[in-house]
């Protein structure tokens, strides 16, 4: 009866779409479905109605449960807005600029404005890419200045819509650095589907991408939130009122720029959020910089004390269980007392603890003490001891509280070489599992705060050795021989010997009687439960041990255990082929291997990352010639690495026969269908550039290779390049291809211009389609390069570039080998001057890493901070250069390093900062001496100098009369006589030899130079 039923009303709808032929098959369907006598739930509104009716909106807003919901309406609408569009050649054109687009944008701005900001609502609904769009269109439509740094905006300034604007942007900037550092949830999804895993990994590429931004520019969020903070005043954030009149350009009369529209936020709830944001951050950063959790304490006070000051916190969004345990954790970690608890000393605090019944804190208090040894080992002892005597008296739950402050105790003694105590003797007779854990865990966090002596570390090791010669349980003795403390503390040969013993003293297996299993022929032990396998599998680093959790994991469930973890990543050049194997207890034990080998070598964990490589490529051996392949080249990239860490730590050992052989067959490689992943290339090319491998780049490598990846394309032009540069001029076409070929990838396509109405988003794509590489890929790649004429090569290129593109004969950057690169550039709008700029200083900067003794590279830094109007940097650099080429000023500078240019640039600097002084001597650097300036410098009484400190610095006659002079005219008798006794001395008497003058010359020159170092560097 269900299915005739179902039949008839299958029967009722296609006669009701017959009827609404005329309409689109959506459309019937609605009409069909709301016409039909069978009660049915609610449809959902469509996106496009949204368009069609403007009130629509606001009344579904006002729903209790609105279908879709307002985070779905803002994807959607965000969605749709995006869409590239084809032409009719058929190609994919970015997203059109037009009324409907920028109404869908308009709309969910709406949307946002009625959840009235929330990030966190937003941040729960919304993906990074999605809320990034979604920002940066507010910050569109609230008109900051486009092209604009916001740490270089005024707030106070700015319309309080569009200062609000920036906050909420750079509160969410922040926010999203600290939320992307938490442990992922792992997602338990269905059956694999590579379309789908394509689609993630796009998002997660695009997410990346963001992340990578806002991490860079976080100190300038940072900053941005610093100063709103000292903005004493109620803010103003859009409506969907302020966004109406926006949209019907109402605000030609000002009115969503006035002070009184969009919705108020008191100063005091913007404050509290803000101070709660940066406090969030400042703790994140804590981890590598301990003095930020001092920052972080100071930001949640302020949250704290503002969120009991508020009567109403309808604006304010934040965790207060979260704020609670931010602030207990920042007082943990900066050992922030009361006030009132200051004069407490270690053994008041013991004692009011145990007083307090708070064992737990006792023992942390012991372990903690034994990083920081400020109580006395007898004090330590008799709190035990009064313990002992409580359980003696009857209390039996303080058993675990003795045992572990035995420990403690133990530990303090082996750190300070002592005697182990009887009582941890007699503890160690009848270890647990648990104790032993406990014992390793009081050892680390006795040893992690890195204040120990290095007596200490070796007394520790010490104690590890003992530790496995008392220990007779075999499970027990593998947790102490893996922990990490045990690698740590014993040098190899040390652990080869006890290893050894231990197997020599072991009654149950004798692990030496014939030689290790096979890589396949090692069984699946006993099940245990699923939780614990899986948190092993993350942490091990042994394949054995790898591949038989695996097998016991595969005998109780049968699932993909490759996603236990979220961040085990492998290339997605090689996620099909792997996830194309057929067995799967093959497919994790692959997936898991590489993930864990590229994890390790990602952490420079070269001899672990060997290990799981060689485990896997024996595996993949047996079944399929294609990853071994992979594995080899996998191998063959951690091998470059390794070795390429060893010279950036200044090894200066050239690489074996056997590498060099093995990259060049690489790059020689001609397999069809293997994926090649191009980081292999760019490494490998970095490889030999360094090693000045550069005949083979320019006459050996295969021509299909150098089309295909575009940073062998890149070696072999530089190869090239350097090869001809101390050749004739006319030998230049290499150098004109890498002109080419740089030019493209620094230049912005017309589908990414500016819009006319000035529409930009703060962070947006300005890579150019027509490049062979994205710029940010062309600087890692180039951050891989240490060979200085390779350097020297770009530096110069881009310099040249830098140059052209400015335009501004007056101030350009110096650099060698200019006159190779070509003086003009046909298409000059497409290049894109702020990523010439921005790449010419990470270029500069990076090259001074690796040598800051390199004069060329100096003077061009110099001269990049001058022409910046970076007065002081500047003449910190051109000092620098000079230092390096004349020991530190003992010899005369080179005149091709301290040119008339250089120098004349070094006086412009000192006259910017009103260094007058400054200015009058170096006139007398010049060759001929510029009487004019310094003549006008000495005029001036405002210099910001020493004045007459630096007359002992002047050898020119003629100036030093002219200081006599306008002393003597303004009645300044005491630097009037100071001038005088410096005139009056006898080796610059005119009629002294020239040899003798000159000598005078150069021994001022000298000690005035090693002054002005003192000053600036």
């Amino acid at each position: 009866m269900a299915t005739k039923r179902k039949r008839k009303h299958t029967g009722e709808m296609s006669k009701r779409r017959m009827n609404y032929g005329r309409m689109s098959v959506e459309t019937a369907d609605r009409v069909a479905a709301v016409t039909s006598s069978r009660p049915s739930t609610p449809l959902q509104t469509s996106w496009f109605e949204f368009l069609l009716d403007g009130r629509l909106l606001e009344n579904h807003l006002q729903n209790s449960y609105p279908d879709p919901s307002p985070v779905q309406l803002i994807v959607q609408f965000l969605e749709q807005a995006s869409k590239p569009s084809v032409n009719e050649q058929n190609q994919v054109q970015p997203p059109v600029d037009n009324r409907r687009n920028r109404t869908l944008k308009l709309l969910a701005l709406k949307v946002a404005a009625h959840m009235k900001w929330d990030l966190d609502a937003l941040e729960k609904g919304l993906t990074i890419p999605v809320l990034n769009m979604l920002l940066n269109e507010l910050l569109c439509v609230s008109k900051v200045p486009p092209g604009v740094k916001h740490v270089d905006l005024d707030l106070s300034t700015l319309p309080p819509t569009t200062a609000m604007a920036v906050i909420i942007y750079n509160r969410w900037a922040i926010r999203t650095i600290v939320l992307s550092s938490f442990p992922e949830k792992q997602t338990k999804p269905g059956p694999h589907q590579m379309n789908m895993l394509s689609i993630v990994q796009q998002e997660k590429e695009m997410t990346d991408n963001i992340l990578t931004v806002l991490k860079e520019q976080a100190t300038d969020s940072i900053s941005v939130l610093e100063g709103a903070l000292q903005l004493k005043k109620d803010f103003y954030v859009h409506t969907l009122r302020t966004l109406d009149l926006l949209a019907a350009d109402a605000a030609a009369n000002g009115e969503t720029e006035s002070s009184t529209a969009g919705l108020r936020i008191s100063a005091d709830e913007l404050q509290c959020q803000v101070h709660y944001d940066l406090g969030g951050i400042f703790f994140q950063q804590g981890c590598t910089d301990q003095t930020a959790y001092k920052n972080a304490r100071d930001h949640f006070r302020q949250t704290k004390e503002l969120l009991t000051k508020l009567d109403s916190t309808v604006h304010v969004h934040l965790d207060e269980k979260r704020l609670a345990g931010y602030w207990n954790a920042c007082k943990a970690l900066t050992e922030d007392c009361d006030p009132s608890d200051s004069q407490n000393t270690p053994y008041n605090q013991i004692n009011s603890l145990i007083r307090a019944r708070n064992y737990q804190a006792v023992i942390e208090a012991f372990i903690k003490d034994n990083v920081c040894r400020s109580l006395p080992n007898n004090f330590r002892r008799s709190v035990l001891r009064e313990f002992l005597y409580k359980v003696q008296q009857g209390e039996s739950t303080l058993d675990e509280v003795c045992y572990k402050l035995c420990v403690c105790n133990a530990v303090r003694d082996a750190l300070e070489g002592e005697v182990l105590s009887v009582r941890f003797q007699q503890l160690l007779l009848k270890p647990s599992k648990k104790m032993v854990d406990f014992i390793l865990e009081v050892c680390t966090l006795s040893l992690e705060k890195g204040r120990q002596s290095e007596t200490s570390r070796r007394n520790m090791g010490t104690f590890m050795k003992t530790l496995c010669e008392t220990l007779e349980e075999l499970s027990l003795l593998f947790v102490v021989s893996s922990h990490k403390l045990f690698v740590e503390l014993l040098k190899e040969e040390e652990r080869k010997v006890l290893v050894e013993q231990l197997r020599k003293r072991s009654t149950t297996i004798n692990l030496s009687a014939k030689p290790l299993p096979s890589f396949y022929d090692i069984p699946a032990s006993a099940s245990v439960n699923i939780g614990q396998l899986e948190q092993q599998l993350i942490l091990l680093l042994e394949p054995r041990r790898i591949r038989q959790i695996l097998m016991e994991l595969h005998g109780m469930a049968e699932r993909p255990f490759w996603r236990v973890n979220s961040k085990w990543e492998v290339p997605p050049d090689y996620i099909n082929v792997i996830l194309g194997i057929k067995d799967n207890l093959t497919k994790d034990l692959v997936y898991i291997l590489m993930a864990k080998g590229l994890h390790c070598i990602s952490i420079k964990d070269f001899a672990h990352a060997r290990q799981l490589f060689s485990a896997c490529l024996e595996l993949v051996t047996e079944f399929s010639p294609k990853l071994r392949q992979v594995m080899l080249n996998e191998m063959l990239l951690l091998e470059v690495r390794a070795h390429e860490t060893m010279a950036a730590e200044g090894s200066k050992e050239r690489p074996p026969s056997d590498l060099v052989s093995r990259v060049r067959g690489y790059l020689e490689m001609r397999i069809h269908d293997l994926p090649l992943r191009q980081v292999v290339g760019k490494e490998c090319v970095a490889f030999m550039l360094n090693w000045r491998e550069n005949d083979y780049l320019t006459l050996q490598v295969p021509p299909s290779l150098v089309m295909n990846n575009p940073y062998i394309k890149l070696g072999q032009l530089l190869a090239s390049t350097c090869k001809e540069l101390p050749g004739p001029k006319e030998c230049r076409r290499t150098a004109k291809e890498l002109w080419d070929v740089v030019v493209q990838i620094c230049s912005v396509s017309i589908q990414h211009k500016r819009n006319h109405d000035g529409r930009v988003g703060l962070i947006k794509q300005r890579e150019s389609s027509m490049g062979i590489l994205h710029r940010s890929k062309f600087i890692t790649f180039i951050k891989k390069i240490r060979e200085p004429l390779v350097l020297t090569t770009l530096i110069s290129l881009f310099v040249r570039l830098h140059s052209i593109v400015r335009d501004d004969i007056v101030n350009e950057v110096t650099a060698e080998h200019l006159s190779i690169w070509p003086s003009t550039l046909p298409n000059i709008q497409a290049v894109d001057v702020e990523a010439v700029a921005v790449t010419v200083k990470e270029l500069v900067s990076y090259a001074l890493t690796l040598n800051p003794n390199n004069q060329s590279w100096l003077i061009t830094q110099a001269d990049i901070y001058f022409v910046t109007n970076q007065y002081s940097a500047a003449l910190n650099f051109y000092l620098q250069a000079g230092a390096v080429c004349s020991d530190f000023f003992t010899k005369a500078v080179p005149p091709d390093v301290y040119s008339d240019q250089v120098l004349k640039r070094m006086i412009k600097c000192c006259s910017m900062m009103n260094c007058h002084t400054q200015v009058a001597v170096l006139c007398q650097f010049l060759r001929e001496v510029d009487y004019m300036t310094a003549f006008k410098a000495l005029q001036e009484q405002n210099s910001h100098d020493a004045m007459d400190s630096f007359y002992d610095y002047i050898w020119d006659v003629t100036i030093l009369e002219y200081l006599t002079h306008i002393h003597h005219k303004r009645g300044e008798t005491e630097k009037r006589q100071i001038a005088i006794k410096a005139i009056g001395q006898t080796e610059l008497n005119t009629s002294n030899p020239e040899e003798v003058l000159q000598l005078a010359a150069q021994k001022r020159k000298k000690r005035f130079l090693q002054a002005m170092a003192k000053l600036y560097f």
